[in-house]
């Protein structure tokens, strides 16, 4: 059995979100299942000394444009969102606890609140609106609303922080196949030409 693609995503980032529309098919081509695992930003720009994409002067008003450009690309359905970027605990620690009872679950509940941010508008930063996502999904709003108040899914998600910064992940998406590692939405076909030179 092949070992699965880790994929580390922020719900803030939008080649994120391009990434979490077709890690999955890419996968499916090497036979591999996807790990995914949810993480924040803010502690790794700490860390690096960086800053959101576009907070950076120049850089940002490319970026701007090409995540744009990139959507179209890809046909992916794309909204600019007012705000961006936002704080995104609430819709980690509740992908971290649907996790914990229903894997293939909670990967529909990622792809969700991605698609109600970065498609439809929704501010999934707001713990009000992931539990709402949550509910148009089937998810019981009253337990997932406990569950990411838990004190356990608290620290298992700065523990899934600084776990990936110990694997050198520093942005969304970063995928970790077999050890080698892959930062960028653009990085894909990478991934595809090193898995089949590993054939």
């Amino acid at each position: 059995m092949t070992d699965p693609i880790d994929f580390y995503f922020e719900f803030s980032s939008p080649y994120g979100y391009f990434a979490s529309t077709q890690i999955e098919s890419l996968a499916a081509e090497f036979n591999r299942q996807v790990c995914w695992r949810p993480i924040l930003l803010g502690p790794m720009f700490q860390a690096t000394g960086s800053a959101p994409l576009v907070d950076i002067p120049v850089k940002g008003q490319y970026a701007v444009h090409d995540i744009e450009r990139t959507a179209r690309l890809f046909n992916i359905p794309y909204r600019h969102p007012e705000p961006f970027p936002i704080g995104t605990v609430s819709a980690a620690r509740a992908v971290l606890y649907v996790q914990q009872q229903d894997s293939a679950l909670a990967t529909r509940l990622a792809k969700r609140l991605y698609h109600a941010y970065f498609a439809e508008g929704q501010n999934i930063g707001k713990t009000e609106v992931v539990l709402a996502v949550a509910g148009q999904a089937g998810l019981p709003v009253a337990e997932l609303e406990a569950g990411i108040a838990q004190d356990d899914i608290k620290a298992l998600l700065k523990q899934q922080v600084n776990d990936a910064m110990a694997r050198g992940v520093f942005g969304s998406p970063f995928m970790i196949v077999d050890g080698e590692s892959f930062w960028g939405f653009d990085r894909f076909d990478h991934i595809r030409r090193w898995l089949q030179q590993q054939a």
